[in-house]
């Protein structure tokens, strides 16, 4: 889209739906959702290598990280937003290999305006659909950037610390309360399974923050209100289809990104059944 016409369509998608940054596109969704996985589920391996378990798994995208290895023959080169060119392409090539879309990265954070535009520089060269952060105390420079990037920015939380008062993103009226009068481009990135570690339904969060849920790392859990570890999607007690089904009706364009973080080690056979459970989900509703 040029980006001349964006003051035009700013005071429609304020209004709606999110339709001002490029969409996800149709080639790279399962049932209808962009879907793959957080990067972060394959943390024990590469970033080459969880690429390719992402394809493994039948992913079509992948949200990065900050700090993950490149690869096995390069174990000591980090790939982040200070990554030089010569290491974007390299990920680029893996990406392109296995048919897989980068389409977010986070969570991160910038000490001041020059890393912020960096890491928005960074999602601009891999064309990311969006940036996933905790840094609710710039907003004012995240906002500025987003309408000069055109990227969205999803504000993701960790569970509640009753120890911390001072953390408040854990609670998704907060996180509305936070976005809610910013550019339209700027939401929630909902993690499902922290919200369920912090009591919160998670089909409930979602329904706090209709209309500004961005991307969403999508979880089932065992059990609400403790730290457990997750679960196959379908095992848990999260209503995965009522999610789905809420994301739906909300007309989520975002990215779905399954962060399995249990069986660390061996945990692409889970993501696939994930996946699985998605593309059943999606048949069920046809």
């Amino acid at each position: 889209m040029n980006r001349f016409v964006i003051p035009v369509v700013t005071a429609f998608a304020l209004a709606g739906r999110l339709t001002i940054a490029s969409p996800i596109p149709e080639d790279a969704k399962i049932a209808g959702f962009g879907v793959g996985s957080q990067a972060y589920t394959f943390n024990r391996f590469s970033v080459f290598e969880a690429i390719e378990k992402t394809a493994q798994a039948g992913g079509k995208l992948i949200e990065f990280f900050p700090g993950q290895k490149l690869s096995v023959e390069e174990p000591n080169v980090k790939w982040d937003h200070n990554s030089p060119d010569e290491v974007m392409q390299k990920v680029k090539d893996q990406l392109a290999k296995f048919k897989i879309r980068a389409v977010n990265y986070g969570v991160v954070g910038g000490r001041g305006e020059a890393e912020w535009r960096k890491i928005f520089e960074f999602a601009k060269k891999l064309d990311l659909y969006g940036i996933t952060t905790e840094s609710v105390g710039d907003l004012d420079i995240i906002e500025k950037l987003v309408k000069e990037f055109d990227i969205r920015v999803g504000i993701h939380e960790h569970g509640r610390r009753p120890d911390d008062p001072n953390y408040k993103v854990w609670d998704p009226n907060y996180v509305l309360s936070v976005v809610k009068d910013r550019d339209a481009r700027i939401g929630a990135c909902a993690d499902t399974g922290h919200w369920a570690t912090s009591g919160i339904k998670p089909l409930d969060g979602l329904r706090i923050l209709k209309g500004r849920v961005i991307s969403c790392h999508l979880k089932d859990r065992p059990e609400i209100g403790a730290q457990k570890p997750d679960t196959i999607y379908g095992t848990g007690v999260s209503d995965v289809a009522g999610m789905l089904d809420e994301l739906k009706k909300q007309g989520f364009e975002g990215n779905i990104s399954i962060e399995y973080e249990n069986n660390w080690d061996h945990s692409m056979p889970d993501v696939a059944q994930c996946v699985g459970f998605i593309r059943g989900w999606g048949a069920r509703r046809r």
